[in-house]
């Protein structure tokens, strides 16, 4: 009977994780609670993947057939012994296979750990594993980086873990260069690669070390793009956390996010990010730990604790200690909405039919032709929190249908796949040609009204002028909105303490959940106006529905709440704003 030390030292992980024996964040919680859901729906036939436990054992045996290059354990010229964590990480991302092919799940690996916590070891294993043991013939296994410096971070390893290991060499017939190893049988190579890269390669395995240094997505989509020919090939990041909210790094992160929340499906994607959670203390000395994967093994406690205890003394030196040791973006806007609340508060069950005949509010985002615009419904009741207590509340009911143009869908780039699957399951309005047809949003909100008792529609001055007319002689009550403080700082606050209160309720929507994540504040004076987390950036972080709604809300609030309670809440900036 074959013998999986490796992989059930993986799922052993895995469950520790999710049990609370080992303390991680949120993100690995949820990429351990992953793989545990779909090793159970992999016994089910309709399930596209099943777990290799063979080929996952061989990697992990493998790379622990490899000398350290750093450190002190390559002074003692001793093996690499993988920890559970990377054993789950190397398990995950090479077992996972497709059921009829047999060829890998992931295609892109996106790791975010903190600095002294092995990188080179996962980056220079998966290289070499991808050179010569993958089946590829022909292999390309490059290490990019913007500067050559990094680019050596991953490759100049690697080549000593070759040249330390002459059984390596005899086996696969490799030629060890000063810049470049080849296995001269198949012409197979494994180098590094600096700066945009042009259109040449055809890698079977990119890897990107200190991806948030990358200004640019050149070098990325580049690899990507040319791996079209590969039968399986890896696109493999791996990072600390950084600075640069505008770049390339970042919005994958989210796209990681998005996946392990369960936001944006995508199959293809493994992301793991050891960090700490919101609401940790960054002082404790217990959240080192938590961010710190090998934390006692590469990475001293003494070492951590002197460098959290220097940057609780030294303002100067928080974002270094923040970024670096606890994988904090610290210049990254903080979302608005604690999307965990925002799960709390979902109930599948809710359908609008529920609602027939009750009062409702309607926001409406257009946002432009070609892009995604959401109209949103909003209810509005009391309720006891406490049964029996006496004391009722307002609470909050919210919908939302957003439309998209066909040629929205292909042109969604990173948010195709996601798009895609929202069309399909009837998430999203899918109108023909390259241009959103409003005809069809008027002909909802008509639909909305001959099931509602509609008080108002509230529209974006900018962009639904002419809807607005068109809604106005269809015997509509709508008003016009823009998107200051004066018209969103009201209903953003309401929406946090509804939130925290248990006051919302939604259908659990996977788009809209999406556009509530996306969405960060643009502070001015006390007050709050929601924007994009990649504003003026990728644009591809929608938060129309959001939009919508809190709109819709802020008619609800003016009409429904004591003026004087309004009035009282408003601060000096608000009332200029009017």
């Amino acid at each position: 009977m074959a013998s999986y030390p490796n992989v059930n030292a993986a799922n052993k992980y895995a469950r520790d994780v999710v049990a609370g024996k080992i303390a991680a964040c949120k993100y690995v919680r949820r990429a351990c609670q992953l793989h545990l859901d779909d090793l159970v729906k992999s016994k089910k036939r309709n399930f596209r993947w099943t777990f290799d436990r063979d080929t996952a054992e061989q990697v992990a045996v493998f790379i622990q057939l490899l000398p350290h290059a750093k450190g002190k354990w390559a002074a003692l010229r001793e093996l690499i012994k993988l920890e559970p964590w990377q054993l789950f990480i190397f398990c995950s991302i090479f077992g996972w296979v497709d059921k009829k092919t047999r060829r890998r799940r992931y295609r892109e690996v996106y790791i975010e750990v903190p600095r002294k916590n092995g990188k080179s070891v996962l980056a220079a294993g998966v290289g070499l594993y991808m050179l010569v043991m993958d089946g590829e013939f022909g292999a390309e296994v490059y290490c990019g980086a913007t500067t050559e410096r990094q680019a050596w971070e991953v490759f100049k390893p690697a080549r000593q873990m070759v040249r330390r290991t002459p059984e390596l060499v005899e086996a696969f017939g490799i030629q060890v260069a000063a810049k470049n190893l080849s296995v001269i049988g198949d012409e197979s190579k494994f180098e590094p690669l600096i700066g945009d890269p042009g259109d040449g390669q055809s890698p079977s395995c990119a890897i990107v070390d200190e991806f948030h240094e990358h200004t640019s997505a050149a070098l990325y989509e580049t690899m990507l793009t040319g791996m079209g020919a590969r039968d399986q090939p890896m696109m493999f990041a791996i990072t600390t956390a950084g600075y640069n909210i505008a770049g390339p790094c970042y919005l994958q992160r989210a796209q990681v996010i998005d996946k392990l929340e369960g936001t944006v499906p995508n199959d293809e994607l493994f992301g793991i990010i050891y960090t700490i959670d919101e609401d940790d203390d960054w002082k404790d000395p217990a959240v080192l730990r938590k961010a710190n994967p090998n934390y006692g093994v590469s990475v001293g406690a003494e070492y951590l604790l002197k460098r959290q205890a220097d940057a609780t003394r030294y303002p100067s030196r928080q974002n270094a200690f923040k970024t670096k040791h606890l994988n904090i973006w610290v210049s990254a806007k903080e979302a608005w909405l604690n999307m965990a609340d925002w799960e709390a508060c979902g109930d599948p069950t809710l359908t609008l039919d529920q609602f027939l005949g009750q009062r409702c509010w309607i926001g409406i985002d257009l946002a432009s032709k070609s892009d995604i615009c959401a109209v949103s419904l909003v209810f509005l009741d009391k309720v006891e929190l406490v049964p029996g207590s006496g004391k009722w509340v307002n609470r909050w009911t919210i919908f939302c249908k957003s439309f998209l143009p066909e040629g929205a869908i292909e042109r969604g780039g990173p948010n195709k796949a996601a798009y895609e699957a929202w069309a399909n399951a009837g998430l999203l309005e899918v109108c023909d040609g390259e241009e959103m047809d409003f005809d069809l949003v008027r002909d909802m909100v008509g639909e909305f009204a001959g099931m509602f008792d509609v008080q108002e529609v509230a529209y974006d001055k900018w962009r639904a002028t002419q809807l607005a007319h068109q809604l106005q002689k269809d015997g509509a009550e709508v008003v016009e909105m823009g998107g200051g403080v004066a018209s969103m700082n009201l209903p953003m606050r309401e929406l946090e303490a509804a939130l925290l209160s248990g006051r919302v309720r939604h259908c659990s929507d996977p788009v809209l959940a999406w556009q509530a994540g996306n969405v960060v504040v643009r502070p001015f004076k006390g007050c709050i106006t929601p924007m994009k987390a990649d504003e003026g950036k990728t644009d591809m972080r929608k938060i129309d529905g959001i939009v919508a709604a809190l709109m819709a809300m802020n008619r609800a609030m003016v009409s429904e709440f004591e003026p004087e309670g309004l009035l009282a809440s408003l601060t000096e900036d608000d009332l200029l704003a009017m």
